[in-house]
């Protein structure tokens, strides 16, 4: 197994273990033959050239010159790798402030070393929960790997998981192709939003890294942050018995001006969803036959989840919130693009300015009056 960079194993966290760990829980894909596994992958490779002319013609974004991101169709480990590098590089100006924070004499680095690879175990069981459950993702700061190629401007690789689509496309029972190609629009929407928009990246990234500037570093605090998600996974916790008045993860460690960032945060991830529910949907008719059935069938497995223990997990991980974004987004999208077309919603994005607040995001109308005044007469 390739290493996650060069002192992985070192620091706050186990890196390599991480992805170890995940590798060793995580559930067994879908009962495929060879022959089937390479006709999916090149499917959904098909799907996703397409998509991306679909995605462009119908949203004017975009050239085909700007797509320099990769794509690359992964199994789960390749996912879990993939995460894992971008993890680490999000977060590696905290956990460089947090390992200063704990010193560095003998018995504090002997400490440290035991700590990150408990944290290293931790992460990877909750990876692997995940990497059955994705089925794509534009990998935004993702740094390239010897393995993981990414984009040459900064970064940046769409990542379709096969297996997955695979298996949801059999636990739905709908047409196979139909599927790949609903799912890679929704994904592809994406990758043009982040290579037509260039400082979109830059500015979050920003944001991120001020919100984690923000945290008071309490290295305990965060990290059991991390271990009681993995006890919930593991059964270590009652069933629905969450703690913390159910808050998620990022929002357990907040401070007041964290808060303020974190509501900037939603706006934008709630208008990426929500646009790329809206691309997926608005495509769809015209290139997927049976969309409406994928569609229904879909929006029911999102609302109802695995199980309890899902649940418990989604809301600790901040998922439950991402459903909503979804939601909430792609109605904002639709009542901006009703209001005033395609190219007047395309002013969203001009810049970080007229990105929608997550007040706007419930009330359009305000965004569209902030951004499209119109002279009084």
């Amino acid at each position: 197994m390739t290493s996650i960079g060069g002192a992985a194993s070192s620091g706050m966290v186990d890196w390599n273990l991480a992805v170890a760990t995940a590798t060793r829980l995580m559930r067994p894909g879908p009962d495929v033959s060879r022959d089937e596994a390479r006709a999916v992958v090149a499917e959904l490779r098909r799907h996703a050239r397409s998509a991306e002319e679909h995605v462009r013609g119908f949203t004017n974004l975009g050239t085909p010159e700007t797509h320099d991101t990769p794509l690359l169709v992964v199994d789960r480990p390749g996912w879990v790798r993939a995460n894992v590098a971008g993890f680490r590089e999000l977060l590696k100006p905290l956990l460089d402030k947090m390992q200063e924070r704990r010193g560095t004499s003998p018995g504090t680095v002997m400490m440290g070393a035991v700590g990150g690879k408990v944290t290293g175990v931790e992460l990877g069981m909750l990876l692997s929960f995940l990497a059955s459950r994705v089925l794509g993702q534009y990998e935004t700061f993702a740094p390239a790997t010897r393995d993981l190629p990414a984009g040459a401007n900064g970064g940046g690789r769409l990542l379709l998981v096969a297996p997955n689509i695979v298996h949801v496309e059999r636990e739905l029972d709908v047409e196979p192709h139909d599927f790949r190609l609903w799912v890679t629009l929704h994904e592809e929407t994406h990758r043009t939003q982040f290579t037509a928009v260039p400082w979109l990246r830059d500015h979050l990234e920003g944001e991120i890294q001020t919100f984690l500037a923000e945290t008071d570093v309490d290295p305990t605090t965060v990290l059991e942050r991390v271990r009681e998600a993995a006890q919930s996974l593991a059964g270590g916790r009652p069933e629905g018995e969450e703690g913390d008045e159910g808050r998620s993860l990022v929002e357990i460690v907040q401070t007041p001006a964290q808060r303020e960032i974190l509501g900037r945060l939603t706006a934008v991830m709630s208008l990426l969803e929500g646009h790329a529910d809206y691309v997926m949907d608005g495509v769809g008719p015209e290139v997927v036959p049976s969309v409406a059935e994928i569609r229904e069938k879909f929006q029911q497995r999102r609302a109802k989840g695995a199980s309890r223990l899902d649940m418990a997990l989604r809301k600790l991980l901040g998922l439950d919130a991402k459903l909503r974004q979804y939601r909430d987004g792609e109605r904002f999208v639709r009542a901006v693009v009703d209001e005033v077309g395609m190219e007047g919603f395309n002013r969203v994005w001009t810049s970080p300015n007229t990105l929608p607040t997550k007040a706007e995001i419930g009330k359009p109308a305000d965004w569209i009056t902030r951004v499209h005044r119109k002279p009084e007469a």
